[in-house]
């Protein structure tokens, strides 16, 4: 345990949306809080459109490496497309779109930890950090708000489970 305690105390992590922020302001918001590795945390690593089209992955990857942002792509924190569905109802219920979307509906927060979170390998994403030299970790998905996106839900346990300090960009 004294090793995990470590672990925790060097690392801060931040949680970012890309939905209504311009490209400068997206890769602003990483440079003004001096992000070292970003975690894109999706399933789908694009997003339809040419409004968002730098955080497609290759473009992304590209431009975070142009930063000195090391990039981990971390599949086994997305949602499975069955959980996605799960939410798409309750948006067409609501008549919501996913990009005006302000808080997830509780089947699928109850389903994502349930089949993700709960099979997570925090430890194992820890040490990986560590390796790397991570300090100033952000999380990615694309819902603008934090409350509207499984980020928050990973950024719920790190913080309540592992005492880890979170900030929303």
């Amino acid at each position: 345990m004294q090793h995990q305690e470590k672990l925790i105390y060097s690392m801060e992590f931040f949680t970012i949306g890309v939905y209504n922020s311009t490209e400068e302001e997206f890769f602003e918001k990483l440079t003004q809080n001096s992000i070292d590795t970003f975690c894109d945390i999706r399933q789908r690593r694009g997003v339809r459109g040419a409004k968002y089209s730098f955080v497609n992955s290759n473009r992304l990857q590209q431009r975070l490496n142009d930063l000195d942002i090391k990039y981990g792509y971390i599949p086994d924190l997305a949602p499975t497309t069955e959980i996605r569905e799960l939410q798409k109802e309750i948006d067409t219920k609501k008549g919501e779109l996913k990009r005006e979307r302000q808080e997830l509906g509780k089947v699928f927060v109850i389903e994502y930890k349930n089949r993700i979170l709960k099979n997570f390998d925090f430890e194992k994403f820890f040490e990986s950090l560590e390796q790397i030299g991570a300090n100033r970790i952000a999380l990615f998905c694309v819902e603008e708000h934090p409350e509207a996106c499984h980020r928050s839900i990973v950024a719920d346990k790190l913080m309540n489970n592992f005492n880890c300090k979170i900030t929303n960009l």
